[in-house]
């Protein structure tokens, strides 16, 4: 005797590591990127729907692991996700994360799935959806200062979303460097390695820093930063990590995703409780003034919020569906009698001892 199936409900869709790399191949790298910013786009464009809360941190001198929950009232998700800048040199990722959504009339989830693969791509569409709205028009050059796992994916989305033809490279790790020169060799981008941060912003109408260090760090000086370019910061990411030099900030028109989050965590914990901020879905709403004029310094103070990890998992939820690059798992305890939990369990060591 075997004991019943469970239910629909009970049974959740599970995105692997593998089923995510296979959708990713299935849609088309950039084809996600270029959809998968449209999307976060439109969920910005409903940014008042949306449970708002900074993440929620626990830091230890290792690094820290952050819960970053959201809703829209119909959905709920959550992602799981480490930061630990050490463990590169132990052999292993310095982030890593999962994430779910939910019904909220249930609480059921409706999908579980990677989200290391997964958070390299939003973040990169994010990016891309700043600068779409940021960037000089026509930009086609963009630096990016560190060259680790995000690299490759911020100068995907950037031609995806942009029509980049550009990326000078800089990493205080050759190796860093020599390993993005190699993944988009025949990606239609001209790579160029630099030797400088200074040589590498040389001719860029978009700046992009991305660098893992948790400390608080001058990548790009005043002195570095002309006119109207726009400067994608988004390597800090928590207290006490920053990038940039905070006389670059008091010349720039600073653009963020949730104030209460990103003056605890970003570029913007240098200056005053006060200092100036536009928050980027109003720009993308047509609420507030994003580039105003050729001259004007844009700075994408990113540090990731919920809402984009929502819009991710959505994204994934719909274009799964019709693949089935998913597994069913049995994540659920699913009674006959809701009520009769304890029932269940004792009904199944009674069938496993029929068997």
């Amino acid at each position: 005797m075997t004991a019943p199936a469970p239910s629909e409900k009970a049974l959740v869709p599970f995105v692997s590591v593998d089923n995510m790399m296979r959708l990713v191949h299935h849609i088309g790298l950039e084809r996600l990127l270029f959809e998968l910013t449209d999307v976060i786009e439109a969920d910005f464009c409903r940014w008042e729907a949306f449970d708002k809360t900074p993440r929620i941190a626990s830091h230890s001198r290792d690094g820290v692991i952050e819960l970053m929950p959201t809703s829209d009232g119909e959905i709920y998700s959550f992602k799981y996700v480490n930061g630990h800048p050490k463990n590169l040199a132990l052999g292993f990722q310095t982030v890593t994360a999962f994430g779910l959504l939910a019904e909220v009339s249930t609480g059921y989830p409706v999908l579980l799935t990677e989200m290391t693969l997964l958070t390299a791509l939003r973040t990169a569409a994010t990016s891309a959806l700043a600068a779409r709205h940021l960037a000089p028009k026509g930009s086609h050059t963009m630096a990016l200062i560190g060259n680790g796992a995000q690299a490759e994916f911020q100068a995907l989305a950037m031609k995806a979303v942009l029509g980049l033809e550009t990326v000078r490279l800089f990493d205080i790790d050759q190796r860093a460097t020599e390993k993005v020169l190699r993944n988009l060799a025949g990606s239609g981008l001209d790579v160029i390695a630099c030797n400088s941060a200074e040589t590498a912003i040389e001719g860029a109408q978009i700046i992009t820093t991305c660098t893992a260090d948790k400390q608080y760090a001058t990548i790009l000086t005043d002195n570095m930063i002309g006119s109207g370019v726009h400067i994608n910061a988004i390597g800090g990411d928590c207290p006490g990590k920053t990038e940039l030099h905070r006389d670059i900030l008091l010349r720039a028109d600073t653009f963020v995703e949730y104030p209460p989050q990103t003056r605890v965590e970003g570029e913007i914990q240098q200056m005053d409780p006060n200092y100036p901020v536009t928050e980027l879905w109003q720009v993308i709403a047509g609420l507030a003034d994003g580039r105003r004029e050729a001259g004007q310094i844009t700075l994408f103070d990113s540090v990731g919020f919920a809402i984009e990890d929502f819009s991710a998992l959505r994204y994934v939820r719909s274009r799964v569906r019709e693949t089935g690059l998913f597994q069913e798992i049995d994540l659920i305890a699913d009674p006959d009698d809701p009520r009769d939990l304890f029932g269940m369990l004792q009904r199944s060591n009674t069938l496993k001892d029929c068997a």
